[in-house]
């Protein structure tokens, strides 16, 4: 059977209940999970020191307690691993935002996600502008979520999505405006915090 199919296969049981399908479908699939965390992490400055061991733990437990309704297929499957690995990272910011009341983390997008004068960018504010992108346009959003968040490219994220990479440039472009629009307007409410030990 190929990987494909066993996937597939996995994902059926998983979906009908079957908890050891997904401890199998992770030990198939933990590779790709640590390159799409270590993919999210490589791009974030050296302030933020989450490894990516421990981001690919997080999204297993979080996938583990709250499964979703139903995972159709392998690009589906990092697609949603893709959403939890946001919110890992997300939470650890509102943790250490909460913590520190100057804290906050920041990251640096890659290069063609913002202008090089601004790439440096505040994680919780990425997630409220992308949130409500995601009420304007599900699609960009998810390919955002997919480019940075899972490091995917752009052929990747029209493979999950099942579009065409025309489709996905066109729209990363937009959504790469709407987004430095709908965040340089936005007042600066965090410093670069080391997260160690969070």
């Amino acid at each position: 059977m190929s990987t494909g199919a066993q996937i597939t296969s996995l994902l059926g049981r998983w979906n009908a209940g079957d908890e050891e399908a997904f401890k199998s479908l992770v030990s198939l699939v933990y590779a790709e999970l640590r390159r799409l965390a270590h993919n999210r992490l490589g791009q974030e400055n050296s302030n933020l020191t989450v490894n990516t061991t421990a981001l690919v733990h997080e999204t297993y437990m979080r996938l583990a307690e709250h499964p979703p309704h139903e995972v159709r297929d392998r690009n589906h499957f990092f697609a949603v691993a893709a959403t939890v690995m946001r919110r890992v990272l997300v939470d650890r910011a509102r943790e250490r935002l909460a913590a520190k009341r100057d804290g906050g983390i920041r990251l640096e997008l890659q290069p063609d996600m913002m202008p090089a004068s601004d790439r440096d960018v505040d994680l919780l504010a990425l997630d409220e502008a992308l949130d409500a992108l995601s009420q304007l346009d599900e699609r960009q959003s998810q390919i955002v979520e997919l480019r940075f968040f899972a490091g995917l490219s752009i052929e990747d994220t029209a493979e999950v999505l099942a579009t065409s990479s025309a489709t996905v440039k066109r729209d990363w472009m937009t959504a790469r405006a709407w987004l430095y629009d709908v965040m340089s307007r936005q007042p600066k409410r965090a410093t670069k915090v080391d997260t160690d030990g969070a």
